[in-house]
């Protein structure tokens, strides 16, 4: 059952939300198949598909308290399989935008740790560098030695890697985050 808070923001929630991703939130036929497909689906408190009809019936700003805003990994598998061709992704992507920028609580735990320590390998880097991302998470988290042993079995396998690729468009994407800075500091 889904219980929804009315507020005078509702309305506001879901014009922002579909203004930041360009989506139409109204034609979404509720089938689930965001939901069916998602890696961290059934990890989170909240789906999807509950986000998406929620949106739809204007919930109010509870709705950036979900947990799933902030575990969701951006892969794009709930956009691709929904049969309207809505960007589910880019609904979270808004939904997160708009929870940063109101002050909503952040998600417990590290998924925020990781996504700081993610974000910021690909703006040194030019992409993502598991050992510094490793690194920094570990540092953050304060647990140095956790998983330590699935190090060497995951270097000899090649799933990662001692140094950094040299691939990857560095100045675009230092472009890219400095362009970012920008915006944020503009209130976009």
């Amino acid at each position: 059952m889904i219980t929804i808070k009315k507020s005078k923001t509702s309305e506001a929630l879901k014009d922002a939300v579909e203004k930041i991703s360009g989506v139409d939130l109204s034609v979404c036929l509720q089938c689930r198949k965001c939901s069916s497909g998602c890696p961290v689906g059934k990890l989170a408190k909240t789906r999807p598909s509950e986000i998406m009809r929620r949106l739809h019936l204007n919930a109010g700003n509870e709705l950036l308290e979900s947990d799933i805003l902030w575990m969701c990994v951006s892969c794009e598998t709930c956009s691709a399989r929904c049969p309207m061709g809505i960007d589910v992704a880019g609904v979270m992507d808004a939904l997160r935008k708009l929870a940063l920028s109101r002050g909503a609580s952040k998600q417990e735990g590290n998924v925020p740790l990781f996504n700081k320590a993610f974000l910021k390998t690909v703006e040194v880097f030019g992409r993502t560098y598991e050992m510094a991302m490793i690194t920094a998470y570990k540092l953050g988290t304060g647990k140095l030695m956790n998983d330590t042993e699935k190090f060497p079995t995951m270097l000899k396998k090649g799933k990662i890697s001692l140094l950094p690729s040299l691939g990857g468009d560095r100045k675009t994407v230092k472009r890219i985050f400095k362009k970012t800075k920008q915006n944020k500091g503009a209130g976009i």
